[in-house]
């Protein structure tokens, strides 16, 4: 792993430097890339799905203040994604100011959404902690890596959860939970073994890690709930939300779009006995989700114009 880690610390610090003109150029062709894909797959899904009833559900729902809902539960999952990264900060015994790094996260969501570059927000964010802090950069790195994989465990979680509301979907019920409580138990054996540092705050994060998901889940029912037809079972749509979000781990999209609205197209159209969901209402909660994500990464464009903000008020970092 050390290979890997070299590559992503060097990365990191390349991040935040001042680029040459090289540098730039590759940046505004990555950029041009991200576009591309994303525009040949939503032509794709709008190819298959009528983009006019995706617009209607979109500009015309039975319910406004169900947007709104649906905001505020993303921005809740935000808060306590920020929350959660902490643990993994405090098991490192590093005792960051709880409004740095709120500031921080804000600061690397608009960074991963709207501006060019390899690693992003995460990257950044390392990055200004090692030079304020001195944290090590490799320490950092795998704090980020596991609060990402304490994500994907609770996204486990939840789709196991969800096979059981299916009864579609024909296995025995005690394989997906076997599995997961399998791949749960390897998961906590290895960190402890080999990552000890990073697990004195390990099921406290994973319970913040649920907690985000399920904000999440409830931010897509309000979604549901503002449409005409919300009388429709979620289960389905839920489980294809959450099979769907695989997909924007693959950076090259611009910031995700289009990624969801793929996989949601794929499943609709091919596995109409397991996913039985309207194609159209698929793709209109894979796009309300991506425009929600959007202008809540907005927040960060204020630290990008006032730098001096990020820092202003809080106290110093204590590393134990």
């Amino acid at each position: 792993m050390t290979k890997i880690e070299d590559a992503i610390v060097n990365e990191a610090e390349e991040e935040a430097k001042p680029k040459t003109r090289k540098q730039r150029l590759w940046n505004i062709v990555k950029t041009v890339l991200k576009i591309a894909v994303t525009t040949a797959l939503l032509i794709w899904v709008f190819s298959k799905v009528d983009i006019n009833s995706v617009k209607k559900r979109l500009l015309h729902p039975q319910y406004w203040e169900m947007y709104l809902a649906a905001i505020v539960f993303f921005f809740l999952s935000m808060l306590v994604s920020a929350w959660r990264l902490m643990s993994f900060f405090k098991s490192l015994g590093l005792n960051i100011d709880s409004r740095y790094n709120l500031r921080l996260y804000f600061l690397g969501l608009f960074y991963n959404f709207l501006l060019p570059g390899g690693i992003g927000g995460d990257g950044y964010k390392m990055y200004l902690i090692n030079k304020t802090y001195k944290t090590p950069l490799k320490k950092l790195f795998w704090a980020v890596i596991f609060d990402r994989l304490s994500g994907l465990w609770a996204i486990g979680l939840i789709i196991v959860a969800l096979i059981f509301m299916l009864p579609q979907i024909k296995v025995s019920l005690f394989l997906p939970a076997g599995i997961f409580l399998a791949g749960s138990a390897i998961y906590y054996f290895v960190a402890r073994k080999f990552f000890a540092d990073y697990t004195k705050y390990f099921f406290q994060a994973h319970g913040k890690a649920l907690l985000l998901q399920l904000f999440q889940v409830l931010a897509v029912i309000c979604l549901i709930l503002g449409q005409p037809d919300a009388n429709l079972k979620f289960p389905p749509y839920l489980l294809a939300f959450l099979v769907s979000g695989f997909g924007i781990l693959i950076p090259v999209t611009a910031g995700g779009a289009g990624a969801r609205e793929g996989i949601f197209t794929v499943l609709a159209k091919n596995l109409p006995a397991v996913f039985p969901i309207k194609p159209d209402l698929g793709v209109f909660l894979a796009s309300s989700f991506y425009l929600i994500s959007l202008t809540v990464a907005l927040l960060g464009i204020y630290y990008v114009l006032l730098p001096k903000r990020l820092e202003k008020g809080i106290k110093p970092a204590i590393e134990k």
